[in-house]
């Protein structure tokens, strides 16, 4: 079953974070992972929104899980997001189907 891994958080470094979007985006597709949404403009309804807010779509939890905890991402690509944002959320939510 697919799952849509959702992510928000406030970009504190702006010039540091765009070093972040390039790595995920070339490292997805190994693991079948397609961004569906990505906004650093993302309009509130309810709450306060956070800068960035992105949906990814893998086709399982262990290919979004195995992404997640590839050596590449944990190593060089999620230190960057570490020292540019803040007030971090990322969700793994299975597809909905009827």
């Amino acid at each position: 079953m697919a799952v849509y891994y959702i992510g928000s958080y406030d970009i504190l470094e702006m010039e540091e974070f765009k070093q972040y979007p390039p790595k995920v985006m070339a490292l997805l597709p190994k693991y079948g992972g397609h961004v569906l949404a990505s906004d650093i403009e993302a309009t509130g309804l309810e709450g306060e929104p956070k800068t960035m807010n992105a949906i990814v779509r893998f086709p399982s939890k262990e290919s979004a899980l195995a992404f997640y905890n590839d050596p590449e991402y944990q190593e060089t690509i999620r230190p960057i997001r570490i020292k540019s944002t803040n007030n971090c959320t990322m969700l793994l939510v299975k597809e909905f189907k009827q």
